[in-house]
């Protein structure tokens, strides 16, 4: 039988604290979260190994949990923070939040992954995710605006429905991708406008509706 908890153990060690993680929230949220029972069936045994999973449609994935701890160390979630999770596929990426949040919103825009999410957060008794189903472009207007955005894949441009939804001195965390190559930027929106730095190199699929738009030539 399978020992996950070992696996997850190992998997902080050896993946997460070497990485630069140094805040305990996300340190104790990766140790406290099953990640094989937010991936699909057949790639439980892959669950705790340091690379996307896939999920199947349009070659959406489970991040890298490396890649996702970096950027929740970067966003430093508080306590009394509302956080947009955008694309959050099975839930993982949402109960890891949960863990640092007062309350989360996950997105998803497939019906089969946003089923399977809501039923693998009950299963988790994680009670603090409203799981939202619709396009992921379009954000979660309603439930905002947010303390903290988070997006689940990569992009090309952020449209500015998304944007809209952060409070002022809030923060969105994204992979920006460029071909092949990718960069995590944290942005810090002040007097309306988003800043953004640089916080790590990582890749991602682009999300369906992120992508840059084609020029059309006559």
């Amino acid at each position: 039988m399978t020992d996950y908890n070992a696996r997850r153990t190992m998997m902080v060690d050896t993946q997460i604290r070497p990485s630069d993680v140094t805040k305990f929230p996300v340190i104790d949220a990766m140790l406290d979260v099953a990640r094989e029972e937010f991936v699909p069936a057949e790639a439980r045994e892959a669950a705790y190994v340091g690379e996307n999973i896939l999920l199947g449609p349009e070659g959406r994935v489970v991040l890298d949990p490396r890649v996702l701890a970096k950027m929740l160390d970067g966003l430093d979630i508080q306590p009394s923070e509302l956080v947009l999770d955008i694309g959050s596929g099975l839930g993982y990426s949402s109960a890891i939040i949960a863990h640092m949040a007062e309350a989360v919103v996950a997105l998803e825009e497939d019906e089969v992954l946003c089923k399977d999410m809501q039923a693998a957060l009950g299963q988790s008794g994680v009670d603090n995710v409203v799981s939202q189903c619709g396009p992921l472009v379009q954000g979660a207007a309603e439930h905002g605006p947010y303390d903290v955005i988070v997006i689940q894949g990569g992009v090309a441009v952020l449209p500015d429905t998304i944007l809209d939804q952060l409070k002022e001195g809030g923060r969105i965390g994204a992979i920006f991708m460029e071909g092949n190559l990718g960069v995590a930027r944290i942005g810090y929106k002040i007097d309306g406008k988003i800043s953004w730095r640089f916080a790590f190199n990582a890749t991602a699929p682009v999300l369906a509706g992120f992508e840059q738009e084609q020029a059309f030539a006559l």
